[in-house]
């Protein structure tokens, strides 16, 4: 165990069917605690004047949340809380180039407050819009391992509201921006003022969320919390809030997923275990599973929710089979255990709970029909260089390169 950690703050957040409902309420709360927007000259925000910002700007996913009418109404009640409202859309994950073009076309808009609402991606970019409308230059120059600036840590207060159960970016100090190719890469924003001042987990607004949609990201959440479970990182905390996490992913991601997706309940469950996959996400770190889909996301346009989602089994059967080959159990092989006995509750032979567990993950990737990603372009030709890229940073035991590559072939 580790006895020796320390634990970052967590965003205030409002939970429960309807919560949608009080997000005007809530944002003029806040804007009376605002900064003003910085002019074009001024690279920190200055302290508000006596004046109460009334400028939100609101960053939307596709057109999911403005088909079921909610965002309609929402506008309204913005409106009669005397909340002007300026919108942007994200439609995939976010670049520096949409990022740099939504901070240009409203850095003269005197914006004090940016929410977002939608996926990851979505939550992803209204963290760095909120952060980058009070820096200058680009989004790129304070990327790390590709920038030469580091963030300020000055931000716009920030509202998340997920309508998918995936990611936990909205638990979360970073903001992943990418850009696909050859050259490509998947990098952090990171400071610790960017966690939301306020987050929003509303069950219902995932109802509109498609089965394959749900199933990704239900699957990325849960690679996150079995990640960071047992992650050389690991904490007490961390592992009371990921097995919890993983107990409630259990039960609900099958149904929600298929033949239960209108259930409030199951669906509850999933975006509150998401939730919690961001704070042990960002406490304990993850491993093999997101130190692949990295370079992978970087390589080839396919949804990091379904990279991750296939990745699980084989990296879980691979990283078994290397803690196995120790004569005496160990602790992170405990900790796969623990995971597999709430599976099968009250069995007690190490094979057949390790067994399961892997057979269980194979079984779900089956069920929930996740493409190839052969799909999305990523060839064996491809795999060399995403297998020499791929860390094990926090997994229970090293994966070698070979291994690492027998892993890419097997979700080819």
């Amino acid at each position: 165990m580790n006895t020796s950690f320390s634990f970052s703050g967590i965003p205030k957040f409002e939970f429960g069917t309807k919560k949608i409902d009080l997000l005007p309420s809530l944002a003029k709360k806040i804007q009376r605690r605002l900064f003003r927007l910085p002019s074009s000259h001024e690279a920190t925000p200055r302290q508000d004047d006596g004046q109460v910002g009334d400028n939100l700007l609101l960053i939307t996913g596709g057109s999911s949340f403005k088909k079921s009418g909610k965002l309609d109404n929402l506008l309204s009640e913005l409106k009669n809380h005397g909340i002007n409202t300026f919108t942007d859309q994200v439609n995939s994950e976010p670049s520096p180039e949409i990022i740099d073009t939504i901070v240009r076309d409203h850095r003269d808009d005197n914006i004090c407050l940016v929410c977002a609402i939608g996926g990851g991606s979505v939550i992803d970019a209204g963290k760095a819009v909120a952060a980058m409308l009070t820096e200058l230059g680009s989004v790129k120059d304070f990327l790390e391992d590709v920038g030469s600036k580091t963030p300020s840590g000055s931000t716009l207060p920030f509202i998340a509201v997920p309508t998918t159960s995936g990611t936990g970016s909205e638990a979360t100090k970073n903001t992943v921006v990418s850009e696909i190719g050859k050259n490509g890469f998947k990098k952090s924003l990171r400071h610790d003022n960017y966690i939301p001042n306020l987050v929003i987990l509303d069950p219902e607004l995932t109802l509109s969320c498609p089965p394959s949609i749900t199933a990704a990201s239900g699957l990325d959440a849960l690679s996150q919390l079995i990640e960071s479970y047992v992650s050389t990182k690991s904490t007490p905390l961390t592992d009371t809030l990921a097995i919890d996490g993983i107990k409630r992913i259990f039960k609900s991601l099958i149904p929600v997923s298929t033949n239960k997706h209108d259930d409030v309940m199951l669906r509850a469950e999933m975006s509150y275990a998401a939730f919690l996959s961001g704070i042990t996400l960002a406490h304990a770190g993850l491993g093999t599973v997101h130190g692949l889909a990295s370079p992978l996301g970087a390589t080839v346009k396919a949804p990091h929710g379904v990279i991750c989602g296939k990745l699980l089994p084989p990296w879980c059967k691979a990283t078994i089979t290397a803690l196995r080959k120790n004569d005496a159990p160990t602790l992170h092989l405990n900790k796969f255990e623990d995971i597999a006995k709430i599976l099968l509750p009250g069995e007690n032979n190490h094979d057949i709970l390790l067994d399961n567990l892997i057979n269980t993950l194979y079984a779900w990737d089956d069920k929930l029909s996740l493409p190839r990603l052969s799909a999305y372009g990523l060839t064996k030709e491809l795999l060399l260089s995403i297998a020499s890229k791929g860390g094990n940073k926090n997994n229970p035991t090293p994966l070698s390169e070979d291994t690492r590559r027998k892993i890419l072939l097997e979700v080819l």
